[in-house]
């Protein structure tokens, strides 16, 4: 490895470590937004949260490095541009291919590195965090009384207190409402009372005074007794054990979504598919033609040498008697025929749409992974053109190849799920435009193109104003 190999990937290694991090959390950011409502009110403790965060987190990685590839491959040779080392190597007869040569290899073991994360950590990773996002969307809320506020998440119960003490333990003028089915209804009014979790952590405890306790008790069919009892100390218990997140799921639930599997896995998974799809056609064979024996003859009796045969009309030789049975018992057939025919094309549509999903999973850990090379042939080219470091003009140009690979490859993605594409097609439509772009900034960055150079254009309109007068 020569100086100049090892200036350039030092120049490399700061920014990609930065604008990974960076262009992470963005992404961990982004999701915690959309699930943000979810996540509120549900007494998450702290190290539960951080361990979601951390699932997340690496299960979001093969996104982020492709980003944080093109992003620091702009921001190195915009920086080398800017500071006319890029000059000084090309005078010095280095191509730009040649001192591109290091920074490729290493973006092509990054890329190496992304499908090795992708295909045996993302999926365990995925699963980790699937698994706590469904536990944590459908946990009830947190216990959380308000002054003045009828709170009802306890099944059963309606509580409304009017007012809680500084150490939220005192609590006044205090209403709890039961209601045991249709017809009954219990009331209990305390003016003050003392609210606390008991000594097994599962039960909320009221120690209420001074109170009265309304009981109606009946059936619906005979008069209801209406019991009116005055206490001094009442204790109320209300079960808490469902609050919050206090059980988890099993990892196995979703061990069979195609995210959760590795390429080995998928293509076991492909194949069985694949088997149940072909075996469809010999159930329709042996539901379908079975009850149709005149398919094994259809080609016999039509021709006696070249002369066609001279046939009836089924309605000349059918008696008048039968016509109507027959009938109906052609169209049982035919209904018969047709139940079985849609309960087939039920199953190959859902098995064939099963397909899809595990082939664009497969499909998807090689585009994730070689997308660090592909926008590496953008970036590094375009920075080297557009001459600007730092954060500024490169993340601009960074945002904008980035949204035209996701939305490309999202579009491509979705035209396959749907079978409107083929799956090469639609899994790597991205590359099919992004490679075009890469090669051609490739070309132009070697004949020192001003295609992204603002006094470049600035100097073309002067000389144009310039002629008009």
């Amino acid at each position: 490895m020569k100086k100049l190999d090892i200036l350039v990937i030092k120049a490399f290694i700061g920014p990609f470590i930065a604008t990974f991090f960076i262009t992470l959390l963005v992404l961990v950011m982004q999701f915690f937004w959309l699930y943000i409502d979810d996540f509120v009110g549900k007494g998450l403790g702290v190290g539960l949260i951080f361990e979601f965060i951390g699932y997340q987190s690496t299960s979001l990685v093969p996104l982020a490095l492709p980003l944080a590839v093109l992003l620091s491959s702009l921001m190195t040779f915009g920086n080398l541009g800017e500071s006319y080392e890029l000059v000084a190597v090309k005078s010095a007869g280095i191509s730009l291919l040649r001192f591109m040569r290091p920074l490729f290899i290493v973006s092509f073991l990054i890329s190496c590195l992304a499908f090795l994360f992708t295909n045996y950590i993302m999926p365990i990773a995925a699963l980790k965090s699937r698994t706590m996002l469904t536990d944590i969307v459908y946990a009830k809320p947190s216990f959380d009384l308000k002054e003045g506020v009828f709170y009802d998440k306890i099944p059963g119960f309606s509580i409304k207190i009017g007012k809680k003490e500084k150490n939220d333990s005192v609590i006044r003028d205090i209403i709890i409402y039961e209601q045991k089915d249709m017809l009954q209804d219990n009331f209990i009014v305390a003016s003050d009372g003392i609210m606390r979790i008991a000594d097994n952590k599962k039960d909320l405890e009221f120690n209420l005074k001074n109170g009265w306790r309304y009981e109606e008790r009946g059936t619906p069919n005979a008069p209801t007794e209406f019991i009116r009892l005055g206490f001094k100390e009442y204790r109320k218990r209300f079960d808490l054990s469902t609050f919050g997140l206090q059980q988890r799921t099993a990892d196995s639930v979703n061990k069979n979504n195609a995210r959760m599997l590795s390429m080995r896995q998928l293509n076991v998974a492909i194949d069985s598919i694949k088997k149940v799809n072909a075996r469809i056609g010999d159930r329709v064979k042996s539901e379908v033609f079975v009850q149709m024996p005149f398919t094994a003859n259809l080609d016999s009796n039509w021709k006696v040498g070249s002369t066609p045969l001279k046939r009836k009309s089924f309605d000349a030789i059918l008696p008048d008697s039968t016509k109507l049975s027959v009938e109906q018992r052609v169209n049982n057939k035919i209904a018969t025929l047709q139940n079985s025919n849609e309960a087939n094309l039920s199953v190959f549509k859902e098995e064939s749409r099963t397909l899809r999903l595990y082939q664009i999973e497969w499909h998807k850990k090689l585009t994730l992974s070689l997308a660090c090379v592909v926008l590496f042939m953008i970036g590094a080219p375009l920075g080297s053109i557009i001459r600007k470091g730092g954060l500024g003009t490169p993340m601009v140009f960074a945002i904008a190849f980035f949204m035209l690979f996701y939305f490309s490859s999202t579009s491509g993605e979705k035209f396959a799920k749907e079978g409107s594409w083929g799956m090469v097609p639609g899994m790597w439509f991205s590359f099919m435009i992004l490679i075009p772009i890469g090669v051609f900034l490739t070309y132009k960055a070697m004949h020192d193109s001003q295609v992204f150079n603002k006094d470049f254009y600035t100097r073309f309109f002067k000389r144009l104003n310039f002629r008009k007068r």
